[in-house]
């Protein structure tokens, strides 16, 4: 006998856990934009003086993208899990 469906049922819904297992379109933009950042970064590789606050660092471009990159993600991530 079939389970009959109730209004609000989903049909990409993992009974287990109860969470989404599809691919939605915001997972599928952050894939496709994290993908463009970790080519932009690694294509990146001169090195570049950096001024903070007081003294000047000389460092490779593509790791003070990395660093502002986690840092844009952990602030992201921090934000995230107040609402």
């Amino acid at each position: 006998m079939a389970k009959k469906k109730h209004r609000g049922d989903r049909d990409d819904v993992d009974s287990r856990s109860g969470k989404g297992s599809g691919l939605t379109p915001a997972r599928g933009i952050a894939i496709v934009l994290g993908i463009l950042a970790v080519v932009f970064i690694f294509e990146n590789t001169t090195s570049t003086r950096i001024r903070v606050i007081i003294p000047v660092v000389n460092t490779p471009l593509w790791l003070a993208l990395l660093a502002v990159g986690l840092i844009g993600v952990i602030v992201g991530w921090s934000m995230r899990s107040r609402r």
